[in-house]
């Protein structure tokens, strides 16, 4: 036998055993069709070899402008090519979300715990969370963390900003970690402030000719996290938009929650990591990770997704609990662009009996192409037994889900392709009767204020708005 340092001398494993033992793909009448006729389609649109191909003839033939157009095209489409969350396959289950398999599953799926001995609490738009958030930060003793998609100039930008610099002036260490993308806008006086009292701000990724590769994946997360002990989290970052009770259009809908207790660390788990990658620096002690104290009687589990694992946990996430679902599924979410098989799941479960709603944001959404996008998708979900419902008031901005009184989850992840395959997302789940029913109180009332969209209406909307929706389609896995 050779010894193990020549082992890389041996043959490479013959062609005829890579799949011998691999295990067998399901019929395709019982596998998920990821894509339909247009996904194809557009995807054949964009694939950026063809552009690359397309620039080598212009140029040859001396084309310059349209051979340099082509080649920008084919340098984006490279860039940007699409990631799906992977499952099409063992995607149908013979337990509900009561039972015991449901949260086994979901845990060992996920590689995340239900972490016992906590308190939560929901806080509804601005003026119930900023002051809560705010309240937290001036009472940190060891450490202030964060993890933050948008930090922007502004008077809420400016009240954080002061709040963490104070903090740091006396003495406790806070570290800031913001997308380098979402946060651009923090403005040169926020950052003067920040760096006068010696808080320590590092840049999530950002966009330099050498990291061009990976600047298609953005830090989406909404942590704040105190002494390692109060964590807040949810949908809401820091602007002034958020301000308010989303009593019209310039106060947006968010949900955020504060849990208290062993859980909290999960979160400062996602940050040191994404810190560490970021920063060279391992964050470390009891400042950080102190002895767990039980405060309640809630079991959280939190979901750290992020593409750096392959298949999104996010993703995996949302599948099961739309397929475990026996009862009703309440589903807000303000960028619902769902995959082929997510609509098809959605189609059996109403089938088996449960009651889908789902509330999305209306005109008042902040992303065209989001909203385009979900707009060409009405149908199909409306044609599977869904009712669709828009937020009227302002831009509805809350991710959240609960399934058949039983489970919930609150976070930062939206329903479309960039949350569950391209971003590092953070959601939060209960299997809490007080919380479960709290969070579907929640819906309903919000859902008094939405319309509900009609088939035959929709169906009407008109040869142009069809074209948008389909153009905007061509950057469907982006938005």
């Amino acid at each position: 036998m050779p010894s193990e340092s020549r082992r890389w001398l041996k043959p490479r494993v013959p062609r005829h055993q890579l799949y011998r033992l691999a295990p067998r793909k399901p019929p395709a009448s019982k596998r998920r069709r990821m894509l339909d006729a247009w996904d194809r389609m557009r995807y054949s649109i964009r694939t950026w070899w063809a552009w690359a191909a397309l620039t080598i003839l212009l140029l040859i033939f001396g084309r310059w402008i349209a051979g340099i157009a082509t080649g920008f095209a084919a340098f984006i489409f490279a860039l940007t090519q699409p990631r799906f969350h992977p499952a099409e396959a063992g995607l149908d289950h013979d337990f509900a979300a009561d039972s015991p398999e449901f949260l086994i599953t979901m845990t060992g799926l996920t590689g995340m715990p239900f972490v016992p001995g906590n308190s939560v609490k929901i806080f509804n738009n601005g003026d119930e969370f900023y002051p809560a958030i705010l309240e937290a930060i001036e009472s940190a003793k060891s450490s202030v963390t964060m993890e933050m998609y948008i930090f922007w100039s502004g008077a809420v930008g400016h009240r954080f900003a002061e709040a963490l610099s104070l903090k740091a002036r006396e003495g406790v260490p806070v570290k800031l970690l913001v997308d380098a993308i979402g946060s651009s806008t923090i403005g040169e006086e926020n950052l003067k402030i920040l760096e006068a009292g010696g808080c320590q701000l590092a840049w999530f990724r950002p966009i330099r000719w050498y990291t061009l590769i990976r600047a298609n994946f953005r830090l989406h997360r909404k942590s704040i996290i105190i002494d390692g002990r109060v964590a807040f989290s949810g949908g809401a970052g820091i602007a002034d938009q958020w301000l308010g009770r989303a009593r019209n259009s310039k106060e947006w809908r968010d949900v955020m929650i504060r849990v208290e207790g062993p859980a909290a660390q999960h979160l400062q788990t996602g940050f040191a990591q994404n810190w560490l990658v970021n920063t060279g620096e391992l964050v470390t002690g009891s400042a950080f990770f102190p002895v767990p104290i039980s405060t309640g009687e809630v079991a959280v589990q939190t979901i750290l997704s992020s593409p750096a694992g392959g298949a999104a946990a996010a993703g995996t996430m949302y599948m099961l609990a739309l397929n475990c679902a026996r009862k009703y599924l309440f589903i807000a979410n303000p960028y619902f662009i769902p995959s082929r098989p997510v609509i098809e799941m959605l189609g059996e479960a109403t089938r088996r009996g449960v009651d889908v709603k789902l509330m999305l944001s209306g005109d008042h959404c902040d992303t065209w192409w989001a909203r385009q996008n979900s707009i060409r998708l009405y149908g199909k979900l409306m044609d599977a037994g869904v009712e669709v419902y828009e937020y009227v008031p302002t831009m509805m901005h809350q991710k959240t889900m609960v399934v058949d009184g039983v489970w919930a989850t609150i976070g930062s992840a939206n329903f479309d392709n960039r949350s569950l395959a391209l971003n590092d997302e953070t959601s939060h789940c209960f299997y809490d009767p007080g919380l479960v029913e709290e969070a579907r109180q929640i819906f309903l009332e919000d859902l008094q204020r939405c319309r509900k969209i009609d088939r035959d209406q929709w169906s009407r909307r008109g040869l142009w708005c069809i074209s948008q929706e389909m153009f905007a389609s061509l950057i469907q896995d982006q938005v």
